[in-house]
């Protein structure tokens, strides 16, 4: 079991950026699949990226490739999503997660960060 936390969300002007990092306590982030999801009001979830353990990265919508990047720091255990050129329709609530070797699913969760997007 891997404990998550979020923090780096808040309130930013369009254009602007912003760096998320989820923290991982009781397991080295490099021994799980990691991702970032994100959830806007009334929806379902929606996978932004991850990175799993040899490294290797995907991005989920296209909406977000080349603005987003995902990377994995282990000294620090943390995985980080840096944001650019943020957009109002970016604004939501951004969740960290860790998916384990052979797993089919996410199975740990952070409660999430608020990224919200002002025009």
């Amino acid at each position: 079991q891997v404990h998550l936390v979020e923090s780096g969300g808040g309130l930013v002007q369009a254009g602007g950026s912003l760096r998320l990092s989820c923290v991982a306590a009781g397991r080295a982030v490099s021994t799980y699949t990691m991702g970032w999801f994100r959830q806007f009001p009334g929806s379902e979830r929606e996978f932004v990226a991850s990175i799993n353990r040899p490294g290797g990265i995907t991005y989920g919508a296209d909406s977000v490739k080349g603005r987003f990047t995902i990377s994995r720091d282990a000294a620090k255990n943390t995985v980080d999503l840096q944001m650019n050129s943020l957009k109002p329709e970016d604004t939501a609530v951004y969740l960290c997660a860790a998916r384990r070797l052979g797993g089919a699913h996410y199975d740990n969760w952070g409660q999430g960060t608020q990224v919200t997007v002002s025009s």
